[in-house]
């Protein structure tokens, strides 16, 4: 294993907490995972073998990636959607998180079904319901 097959490998069992850093600072997946991928481009521009504490650097950098972010973000004057799927932030390995997600999922689906539906139609569903 070389140098760089060794730091992605270090990345990847960093990147569950680099993820998971990076969506409470920003509440968006999306960005938190920009976040995170600029982070891996820092660091293979940088010396990884000058690190002491890779995931502490991994950690700062995501860090000031988030800043700079919400910066952006405040000159423009956006505020973040969010993401419902906050569940998935931990990682999608997990088998809970993916039962709480299916469960999420067919929850909205029923509503969205409810309000399509015409007004005595609802009544009578949520009557049997």
């Amino acid at each position: 294993m070389d140098d760089a097959d060794w730091l992605a490998a270090r990345f990847e069992e960093s990147r569950p907490h680099l993820r998971l850093v990076a969506y409470r600072m920003l509440g968006s997946l999306s960005e938190a995972d920009d976040a995170v991928q600029n982070s891996w481009l820092r660091l293979s521009g940088a010396n990884a073998s000058e690190l002491e504490n890779l995931t502490g650097w991994l950690t700062t950098v995501v860090a000031r990636e988030c800043l700079k972010t919400l910066r952006a973000r405040r000159r423009r004057r956006e505020e973040p959607i969010g993401d419902a799927l906050v569940t998935t932030a931990a990682g999608a390995d997990d088998p809970e998180a993916e039962v709480l997600l299916a469960h999420w999922c067919t929850l909205v689906l029923s509503v969205a079904r409810l309000l399509l539906m015409h007004p005595r139609c609802r009544q009578v569903t949520a009557a049997f319901a």
